[in-house]
């Protein structure tokens, strides 16, 4: 007869463990009990298999994992060593767990691009755990999932939110698969929160309540250390500089792009799209797609009403360059299509930080258009058509050396591309707006295509 034990876990997890699923998860933040739980029920179900007579192996993973002590053998080691009954059936080693018998083992494995293409060598893979998965992939994720090939076999998924568009929280979170049990769990559904946690908390509350929400109640991220923009996006909110913002028939309509590419690691081709209105910067769309060839983008400019004789396409430097795939610079491909075209010249060392700076003078007087959601009227019921831009602009940060407590410029991630763009806006902004005739005839700017209204 089988042995019955008690197993203690917060109980907002329980249904998670309850039944048939394909994918369990938890998303929150700090102090929930959430990895522990996690760590003790892999170990239960190597237990549990062992028994069985299966063989087989459990994947921990992490996007990052330079060496084990990045992994998660420490929290699995801690949750058996935590359970009397389960600790005499593994062999626990320095940088191995495996049950006695050898027939389940444990392996540990980054889930970045340089270490990921190991996880298809691993055979009979029964479960699979990513922990602190919220910085994961859909590349990697479009990996990992296929390694699951046991009929039963699972995939558990713990992590902190930080952007609502992130692979790992649309995957996962935002999804209504019956097979996919996942719960919000925070500190205050853990029974057995310690004090000395509280009392960090408390502390946290106190001295950082910007990033607060984010770390202790699984809140997204509003605060990045480092982030560029994150007094400028407050006033504009505060200020209701986030409203409906029409676009003026009768003036030219901007695009500013950053250049992606085509081939499927290329990075994100971003665009806004803009008016100038007296003062004003009136940004009326966001666009970001990767991997998509210059046909979606035009077919997208035109139906949001970007067509030819209306609207000047900026580009960076790099749009009179051949894209890597085509041999077709972006610059020739807008222009064949009927658009002016203008390419900004490489401004050379100190580039980003330029854009940095004029956008942060330009926003004052930028406005951002938000549609209604619905027929309701209050605040909430408007969804920024800029919303992606948004949440790059907010995260766009600088990249920070924490031995040395330095920054070390802009970092360059999934933010930066929607971040250049629009610094290239805010850079033929301020131009546009000195006094005098507007953009400098002199020379600055190179122009394609037909004349440039202003």
């Amino acid at each position: 007869m089988a042995q019955a034990v008690d197993v203690q876990i917060p109980p907002k997890l329980i249904p998670v463990f309850t039944g048939a699923a394909d994918v369990r998860g938890a998303f929150g933040g700090r102090g929930s009990g959430k990895s522990m739980t996690f760590a003790k029920m892999t170990a239960i179900r190597a237990f549990m298999w062992d028994q069985a007579g299966r063989e087989g192996v459990i994947v921990c993973g992490r996007e990052f994992l330079n060496s084990i002590d990045d992994s998660s053998l420490a929290e699995v080691r801690a949750a058996i060593e935590s359970e009397p009954w389960l600790a005499p059936h593994f062999e626990i080693g320095e940088k191995f767990i495996r049950t006695k018998s050898k027939r389940i083992a444990y392996k540990f494995s980054g889930l970045d691009k340089r270490t990921i293409a190991s996880l298809k060598s691993k055979a009979k893979i029964l479960l699979l755990w990513a922990d602190e998965a919220e910085p994961i992939t859909d590349k990697a994720w479009d990996i990992v999932i296929p390694t699951l090939r046991q009929e039963d076999s699972e995939l558990w998924v713990t992590w902190n939110p930080a952007r609502k568009s992130s692979a790992t929280d649309r995957r996962f979170r935002q999804t209504k698969d019956p097979r996919y049990k996942v719960v919000e769990c925070n500190w205050a559904d853990n029974p057995r929160f310690p004090a000395i946690l509280e009392r960090q908390r408390l502390r946290w509350l106190q001295n950082d309540p910007d990033s607060y929400e984010h770390v202790w109640e699984g809140a997204y991220a509003t605060a990045v250390k480092g982030a560029y923009f994150t007094q400028q996006l407050t006033a504009l909110k505060r200020e209701g500089r986030l409203s409906k913002v029409a676009a003026d028939p009768l003036m030219k309509r901007r695009l500013f792009a950053d250049i992606g590419g085509t081939g499927r690691n290329a990075d994100a081709f971003t665009m806004w799209g803009a008016q100038f209105i007296g003062r004003e910067v009136r940004v009326l769309n966001y666009y970001e797609q990767v991997g998509q060839a210059i046909e979606h983008h035009l077919t997208w400019m035109r139906r949001k009403g970007y067509s030819p004789d209306n609207t000047e396409v900026y580009l960076p430097h790099d749009g009179a360059t051949h894209d890597k795939v085509y041999a077709v610079s972006y610059e020739s491909a807008f222009a064949s299509a009927g658009y002016s075209v203008t390419v900004i010249p490489n401004q050379g060392r100190g580039a980003a930080i330029a854009r940095i700076n004029a956008a942060r003078r330009i926003f004052p007087s930028v406005w951002m258009h938000a549609e209604a959601k619905s027929e309701a009227t209050d605040a909430s019921a408007f969804e920024p058509t800029t919303a992606d831009g948004l949440e790059a602009l907010g995260w766009y940060h600088e990249k920070w050396d924490d031995e040395r407590d330095i920054g070390l410029g802009p970092d360059h991630d999934w933010a930066s591309h929607g971040a250049d763009s629009f610094g290239l806006m805010a850079i033929v902004a301020e131009d546009a707006m000195r006094p005098g005739a507007g953009l400098k005839r002199d020379g600055m700017f190179k122009r394609r295509g037909s004349a440039m209204a202003v």
